[in-house]
């Protein structure tokens, strides 16, 4: 092995940090998800008999989201179950003979960190594949509760039907007009029918969204179909009436951190090309793409405080500041993302800024160690 490499060679003492940390982290995972998970049944439970939601739905509609429920809380429950394991080697002495055998405090850090990020690869594809898949199911039978006569499928987008028309949008696209949340759809087919069951029109919009109470269809071609045959004309826009209600579409929308990099690209995609501000799915794709980063520099931050603060105090006082650092750092993602959107700062940078923060102050400690 060359001598550059053996610094990180896995050793016996690699193996006891990785041992504890990971039963550590398994513990507070699953009881975080699984007190999250309960909470969501408990609220589901009582819609049970409300337009024929079934106990059979609402178990369906909680397993769907556990793929989700474990990727969004893994952050959390690596930052405890690190410092639960951590503290535990320190307060049975281990730490410290591990100290005194010439391990440096950032070795057994990166050994910490190295399991945490063993399970954040695994956690990551969950988040790509399983996590939204399920959402989007779980979404439909949310819609299913609300309204009898909506639906949303993963390929042809959502269907509806009003009155003697059905409805068909290939996307729905969730964004904020006038700083409150809309819903707009794209790629809008309208199919009339008559009383005998026989198409009569055909109308296709690019884009509707509702605007003062109306719906507003952009770039409509109107086609009637009779007897002497097929017309169409078209219009930059008109008036569409529909009792299509935005606030149950809103719920066919997955919300924006639940989708998938792919699924957000595209809707990204799609608002620039329409000259659209795609603040809130950048801002979601970027978060989710430094997931992986932000966890792992979150964990090495935290985790100097197992050295020194968590020595003498007991499991309480290890999860008081496992959960005080949980929160704080949510909180000042939360604030630094928002600035940025605030004063138009580019989404990647305002989504590393957090990360950047806690690198310089996990490099600073390491230092001074």
């Amino acid at each position: 092995m060359p001598s550059w490499l053996r610094p990180l060679r896995i050793k016996r003492a690699d193996w006891l940090i990785a041992v504890s940390v990971l039963i550590s982290l398994l513990l507070a995972w699953l009881v975080i998800v699984g007190l999250d998970t309960f909470q969501e049944f408990a609220r589901q439970i009582g819609n049970i008999g409300r337009n024929g939601y079934t106990l059979g739905q609402a178990v369906a509609y909680i397993l769907l989201t556990v793929p989700r429920r474990i990727y969004d809380w893994f952050v959390f429950a690596a930052l405890i179950g690190s410092l639960l394991g951590l503290g535990g080697l320190a307060a049975s002495n281990e730490l410290t003979a591990l100290r005194a055998a010439g391990m440096s405090k950032l070795r057994i850090s990166l050994s910490a960190a190295g399991t945490v990020a063993v399970l954040m690869a695994c956690v990551f594809v969950l988040g790509e594949t399983a996590a939204p898949v399920g959402e989007q199911r779980a979404q439909n039978i949310q819609l299913a509760l609300n309204s009898g006569n909506l639906g949303v499928t993963q390929r042809s987008g959502l269907w509806a039907k009003d009155g003697d028309n059905i409805i068909n949008a290939k996307a729905a696209l969730a964004h904020v007009v006038d700083g409150r949340p809309a819903v707009e759809l794209a790629d809008v087919r309208v199919f009339g029918f008559n009383d005998a069951g026989e198409l009569i029109s055909f109308d296709w919009a690019k884009t509707a969204t509702q605007q003062r109470g109306q719906w507003i269809m952009q770039d409509v071609r109107s086609t009637r179909i009779s007897t002497g045959g097929a017309h169409s004309v078209t219009q930059a826009s008109r008036t569409w009436k529909s009792s299509l209600d935005p606030e149950v579409l809103q719920l066919s929308v997955v919300h924006p951190e639940y989708l998938s990099l792919a699924d957000l690209q595209r809707n990204i995609d799609y608002l620039r090309g329409n000259k659209q501000n795609p603040g809130t799915y950048a801002n979601a794709f970027w978060e989710r793409a430094l997931y992986p980063l932000n966890t792992l520099v979150l964990v090495l931050c935290a985790l100097p405080f197992a050295f020194g603060a968590l020595r003498s105090g007991g499991l309480g006082r290890r999860l008081f500041i496992g959960l005080l650092l949980a929160i704080s750092w949510y909180f000042l993602q939360r604030a630094i993302i928002g600035l940025g959107t605030v004063f138009g700062v580019p989404p990647l940078a305002a989504n590393l800024a957090p990360a950047l923060l806690l690198t310089c102050a996990a490099v600073w400690y390491f230092r001074r160690a």
